[in-house]
């Protein structure tokens, strides 16, 4: 039995809520670590305070979807987790530019470093059941078109938080000048709006969307071993499904692992790299004006690449529809490697925009074509575990990339960070080519 086709803008209710996440997200990704910097964190170190990021989602995601597979409750099975991990990240985000508060007891590095952490489980608590519900609700023909949705708002959220804080400075005249060990104004206030919008944008998604019951995705179902499967419902139940993970999702992991190794070493270096590369500065600096301003240009870079990848998104479908969902993604993993490597030649901050535009290509196709790529191959039953354990290939490179990232920077590359981002990119070309193997179901 086929689900009933949903119209747009019941497409786009059922995933609005991924904007705010990707608001809290995007602020995350480009302040962090000049956040941790400020608190005292040394370049080569941070990749080590981000490695508690990838970590907790690798333990996170799976359990929550396989929770999340086997919850029913009167707000369904995937919209108590978004209300869940919205609140706990909303806190985060209020509370990690203030660690310096906390200065009584613990240094406010590690105050911060935690806080990180909190803030990443929870968004990903959130974010894994929204992957799970497009797959529930959509049909197989369908579904690129609600990854695709997905990526248009993630862009649209993320662009909004990576441009906050270089509106409320060169805007409304926020101070953007950070006091000895401080965080500046701009950040603080924009934090808090994050908190705002997510918790929002969760809710509205949970009063205006509905959920298949168990028994009617049962119907859907043209597989009669996914209902005697999904009886199992010890949480070790994880072990088994990974290992008998299907082929597809087996050959994708290699591509997974070189985009994310790719896109960790962008997020953790860009605004060391840029600070020190493009506007010349020191990178024990990070209290001066010039160095905030150049984090702020990062938020502006990084919201291009977010705004790129939300207007790339709509396009992705009739793309893929044209000369295949894998083809699409290796071209665009290339001219995301092209802008990525660019970096280290161009001769000022604002051709870093144009390099940027080439990153959104390829981060509008990461987060839409591996998951229309892999839902195909899934048991409907075990969407949301099998979306879980998907996040494996995506943590595992981040937590790779986070141990020994600093040590490279520090010992391989002379301490000079534009060279993580040269890697990224390299990174992407080797995902590229990977995508190519891939074994496609429909």
């Amino acid at each position: 039995m086929q689900k009933p086709r949903l119209s747009f803008w019941q497409i786009w209710n059922m995933s609005f809520g991924f904007l705010g996440i990707q608001f809290g997200f995007a602020l995350q990704n480009a302040n962090a670590s000049r956040i941790l910097q400020i608190f005292g964190a040394d370049v080569h170190e941070l990749s080590w305070f981000w490695l508690v990021a990838p970590l907790t989602g690798l333990i996170v995601q799976p359990i929550i979807g396989h929770y999340s597979d086997n919850t029913w409750t009167r707000l369904g099975r995937r919209r108590p987790y978004f209300l869940a991990g919205a609140v706990a990240a909303s806190l985060g985000l209020v509370l990690m530019p203030r660690a310096d508060i906390f200065i009584a007891f613990l240094p406010p590095l590690w105050v911060g470093a935690g806080l990180l952490m909190i803030m990443d489980a929870s968004i990903n608590v959130a974010m894994e059941p929204f992957r799970a519900l497009v797959a529930d609700k959509l049909p197989s023909d369908q579904r690129t078109l609600g990854f695709s949705v997905q990526t248009v708002l993630i862009g649209i959220g993320a662009v909004i938080g990576s441009w906050l804080p270089y509106i409320l400075t060169s805007l409304l005249g926020v101070s953007n000048e950070a006091p000895e060990g401080s965080v500046p104004t701009n950040l603080i206030l924009s934090f808090l709006i994050g908190a705002i919008v997510l918790i929002g944008t969760i809710v509205l998604t949970v009063s205006t969307t509905s959920e298949y019951s168990p028994e009617e995705l049962e119907k859907f179902s043209d597989d009669e071993t996914v209902v005697e499967e999904s009886e199992k419902k010890s949480i070790f139940d994880i072990f088994s499904d990974f290992k008998n993970m299907p082929l597809t999702m087996r050959q994708l992991s290699y591509v997974q692992f070189f985009s994310w190794f790719g896109l960790f070493g962008m997020w953790v270096f860009t605004t060391p790299a840029i600070a020190h590369h493009i506007f010349g500065l020191s990178l024990s600096d990070t209290h001066s004006k010039s160095y905030q301003d150049a984090g702020d240009w990062v938020g502006v870079i990084f919201g291009v690449y977010n705004a790129v990848s939300a207007v790339f998104a709509f396009s992705l479908p009739a793309i893929a529809a044209k000369i295949g969902r894998k083809k699409t993604h290796s071209i665009s993993l290339i001219i995301g490697a092209v802008g990525l490597l660019s970096i280290y030649i161009v001769p000022d901050k604002y051709w870093l925009l144009l390099s940027m535009t080439f990153v959104g290509v390829a981060w509008a196709s990461i987060l839409a074509m591996p998951y229309a790529i892999l839902a195909g191959s899934i048991p409907p039953k075990k969407m949301g575990v099998y979306m879980g354990i998907f996040n494996f290939f995506i943590v595992i490179p981040q937590i790779i990339n986070a141990i020994i990232g600093g040590p490279i920077v520090k010992f391989l590359y002379g301490g000079n960070p534009v060279y993580a981002l040269l890697t990224s990119g390299v990174s992407f070309l080797i995902a590229a080519i990977l995508v190519n193997r891939v074994k496609e179901v429909d």
